[in-house]
């Protein structure tokens, strides 16, 4: 009996968001996409009850990790992309033996273990939080029941749990009844609104924080004391301290280049096979898989430094070699020395301008990290671009078999699907590899200068990207809502 035989009556037995059996309208989408996001929002406010003492495990990562420190939704999108990275390395080394393209069968199986998965990830996520010491329950809350903190962690630890199934099946109303990923949104709306209050918070942020014109508005009034703009104090004041022209010069830079990068491609002409003079293009764009592979990228490194902070807090022999970790002002354990301090990613510009002061690590230490950092995310961003294609049908084989069905060909070219595949190999892979890369390094360009609001480089990276691909896809559901037609050619 083969492992999916042995599965089957389970994974396509889980719960599950009907998908819809015809068309759905544009506004109903809408409609969808606005109520799961406003239900996020919701949820990232309620707290857990009997939370005492807390620190975000996740520390720097929160910001692409989506989810709200202390509240039900504390695992964010977490457990998803993490069962979502072993997947596609599964899926990537054919050790599944599903045909996810033309198989009914192995897609139902397929898309129950990932769901399977994403329950046991959140298992394994939660449980370290609670009973690792990183999310203490309240002991006056405890005794007000008339349980013991074990109990009320259990308790805190379920709902977690009913938080991450939450994000679970919003993630999956997106994507069958709405537009975009439920993925994409949560960590659009996480980061935007990081980045408002980065711009326009009068407090909060962190202590004694105050956002980019409010911190302006107060340098000019001369409430914010600088130093004179032509000393080094005084460029450092206005580029990396309150005056944070760097951060503003990297924001702005981030959205230009990515909308820029968007909009390089590779155009394919092609021609209708039955209706004279219909033709079109095939853009295999620079970015082709987009920036969601980067998600699952420094996913695996939070998953690293989740373990690493996991192994800290319980090992209290821990060799140097491996870790040594020292708290932050938020609240969190960094790694200052050993393996996990040169697996950690570059955060800020304190993070490596060694001769500002704010880091204790030597500038061959430093300059390593860098180099680990960057070599991880290209090498990581292409590998998982490469996954990414092949695993949601974007690979010259299903784009291919796409176009065939559309009833479309390349001119000059016999109408097969095999020699449409050939002509599509010649840019696909090559182009998947080289924006992977070059996404990995903008990623930790970002990083390295910093952002306004504290969203990392590589959430204000994914914010951009997947914006401009909702924006692109509200586009297209329009013209096929206008346009009927157009809607039986290339497929509802």
């Amino acid at each position: 009996m083969s492992w999916k035989e042995a599965a089957e009556p389970v994974l396509t037995r889980l719960p599950a968001v009907k998908r819809p059996t015809g068309h759905v309208p544009f506004k109903r989408k809408l409609g969808w996409t606005a109520g799961v996001l406003v239900l996020y929002f919701f949820l990232t406010n309620v707290g857990i009850y009997g939370l005492g003492q807390n620190s975000d495990i996740f520390g720097q990562f929160r910001t692409i990790l989506a989810g709200s420190q202390g509240s039900i939704l504390q695992v964010g999108i977490g457990p998803i992309v993490t069962a979502s990275i072993v997947l596609q390395l599964l899926g990537g080394a054919d050790l599944l033996g599903l045909n996810t393209e033309e198989n009914p069968r192995d897609q139902a199986l397929y898309q129950g273990l990932q769901k399977m998965l994403v329950i046991v990830m959140t298992v394994l996520t939660g449980l370290p939080m609670v009973f690792a010491g990183f999310l203490q329950p309240s002991q006056s809350i405890a005794t007000s029941l008339g349980v013991s903190t074990s109990v009320l962690g259990w308790i805190m630890f379920a709902q977690i749990f009913v938080g991450g199934m939450l994000i679970l099946y919003m993630d999956e109303i997106i994507s069958k009844w709405g537009v975009g990923s439920g993925i994409g949104l949560f960590i659009i709306a996480g980061v935007s609104q990081r980045l408002i209050g980065g711009f326009v918070a009068w407090s909060g942020l962190g202590a004694g924080y105050v956002g980019f014109f409010p911190r302006w508005y107060g340098i000019l009034t001369g409430d914010v004391e600088m130093g004179p703009v032509l000393t080094q104090t005084g460029l450092f004041d206005l580029f990396l301290g309150p005056g944070e022209l760097l951060a503003l010069i990297t924001t702005i830079l981030i959205f230009g280049v990515v909308v820029y990068a968007e909009s390089v491609r590779v155009e394919i002409p092609l021609s209708h096979a039955r209706v004279k003079g219909a033709r079109g293009r095939f853009p295999v764009k620079l970015i082709y898989a987009s920036v969601l592979p980067m998600i699952l990228v420094r996913a695996l490194q939070a998953n690293v430094q989740f373990l690493g902070r996991i192994l800290n807090a319980q090992w209290t022999g821990m060799p140097a070699w491996l870790g040594d970790y020292a708290g932050t002002e938020q609240g969190f354990a960094e790694p200052t020395g050993g393996l996990f301090y040169y697996l950690a990613p570059i955060y800020s510009p304190n993070d490596w301008m060694w001769w500002l002061g704010e880091t204790a690590a030597a500038p061959w230490q430093i300059m390593l990290r860098v180099g680990v950092d960057l070599t991880f995310m290209i090498v990581g961003g292409g590998i998982f671009a490469v996954f990414w294609v092949e695993t949601t049908g974007m690979g010259p084989r299903a784009t291919a078999e796409q176009i065939q069905r559309s009833g479309m060909q390349i001119p000059g070219f016999r109408q097969s699907p095999g020699v449409t595949e050939k002509v599509l190999e010649r840019y696909i892979p090559q182009v998947t590899v080289i924006g992977g890369a070059l996404v990995g390094i903008l990623a930790v360009m970002a990083n390295m200068l910093g952002t306004i609001g504290q969203v990392t480089g590589t959430g204000l990276l994914l914010t951009v990207s997947i914006t401009y691909k909702l924006y692109e896809e509200i586009a297209e559901e329009q013209l096929m809502e206008m346009h009927p037609m157009m809607r039986q050619m290339f497929g509802d």
